[in-house]
Formats: C-alpha cells, sequence, structure tokens
C-alpha cells in the first residue's frame, strides 16, 4: 500500500474511518476539512465504481460538472475518456474511477469556473482517502490519469512524460501512467494526442491482461 508521500500536516487524515468498507469511506469525505478546497467547492466527489476492481483510474479532481452533479468524470473529458476506453477494448463499469483530490478547486471568471491545478500539499492533504480507495477496490492496476495523480502515488520528483504508458511498481502497487484526457481536449492536435492516449491505454490493458 503506498505511504502517501505525506506532509507533517494531518490532512484529511482525521477525517478517515480507516478499516471500514467504501460506503463509511464515501459517507465520511462527505464531511471531508482537510483542506481549504470543501469552502468554495459544491460537494466532495468520492470515487466510484465496482467494489473490488482489477482496474483503478485515478485523476486530478473533479471539473465544474463533476462539482455539480457529484459524480466522476462526467464533463467534456470524461466524455472523452469514455471513448477512448471504448477504443482501447476497456469496459468503463468494469473499472473504478476516482481523483487524487475530492474537491474542485477554481477560480471564477464572470459567471464561469476556471478549474485550477491543485497545489502539492493539497494533494498530500487529501491522500488519505485515495489510500483507503486502494486498500478497498484492490485492483491490480491503478492507472494515473495525469501528473498529477501519478506525483500523488509516486513522488514529486515523477517525469511522467517519460513514463507514459508504461507501469511501474511502488509500494507493491502496480501502477500505470498516461495523460489526462483534459490534456489531449486542449492539444494543438488533438487527433495525433487522442490516438496517442488510445495507445497508452492498449498498452495498459495489455499489462494488466499479462498480470493475470
Amino acid at each position: 500500500m503506498p505511504s502517501a508521500r505525506t506532509s507533517k500536516s494531518a490532512g484529511a487524515a482525521q477525517f478517515v474511518p480507516e478499516g471500514k468498507d467504501w460506503a463509511a469511506l464515501r459517507s465520511a469525505s462527505c464531511e471531508c476539512r482537510g483542506c481549504d478546497l470543501y469552502k468554495d467547492a459544491s460537494q466532495t466527489v468520492f470515487g466510484e465504481g465496482p467494489v473490488p476492481a482489477r482496474l483503478m483510474m485515478v485523476g486530478e479532481q473533479p471539473g465544474d460538472r463533476e462539482d455539480v452533479e457529484g459524480h466522476v468524470f462526467v464533463g467534456p473529458a470524461g466524455r472523452l475518456l469514455d471513448r477512448a476506453l471504448a477504443a482501447a477494448g476497456i469496459d468503463r463499469s468494469a473499472a473504478y474511477l476516482t481523483n487524487a483530490v475530492k474537491h474542485f478547486k477554481f477560480v471564477e471568471r464572470g459567471k464561469r469556473r476556471i478549474h485550477q491545478q491543485p497545489r502539492r500539499g493539497e494533494v498530500v492533504a487529501c491522500f488519505p482517502w485515495l489510500r483507503e480507495e486502494i486498500r478497498v477496490v484492490r485492483p491490480q492496476l491503478v492507472v494515473c490519469l495525469g501528473a498529477v495523480a501519478a506525483k500523488a502515488l509516486l513522488g514529486s520528483s515523477f517525469t511522467l512524460t517519460a513514463h507514459r504508458g508504461e507501469v511501474l511498481e511502488q509500494d507493491g502497487l502496480r501502477i500505470g501512467v498516461t495523460v489526462h484526457p483534459s490534456a489531449v481536449l486542449r492539444a494543438d492536435d488533438r487527433d495525433e494526442a487522442y490516438e496517442a492516449f488510445v495507445a497508452d491505454l492498449k498498452a495498459l490493458k495489455k499489462s494488466l491482461q499479462e498480470s493475470l
């Protein structure tokens, strides 16, 4: 189990009912005050999917739609992820999806809420939730979508671009890495970025199959 590159601050730890089942974790997460992000977010957005699950996917944080609806990966990046998973032959309904940070961090511009990347301290503060999700889900492979998720599990010095599409081991956990689907949406050549993303997912799926 990852030890979470934890800082000395308590973060979410005081709110996490360690050793409990998924339902108890999700319920407790709604009252988390482990960092200040809860103050502006609409709600906690906890992970969803089958428990246990062979495949677990970890993104950065909820976006605007996720914050409003209370579900993971339901915005534009989520729709792209659905399409890419289908292209790679991965059944989303069989995977557990979550984020490294459970509250939406944003800045307001007029009526729009613009995503802001969480600080390292906010990721570390939220890690106890991710650690417990990994415990209850018991995945054979965790796929990190983007650098924030990868650094949460593999350390702050981890470089995603050097290892995307690869599977690494950390604290007894097999961890695959690729970009976040939002990076595909922001790419200058979206078609090329999408094909590279699908190629990563296919390689990670192959690694999962070979682990059986």
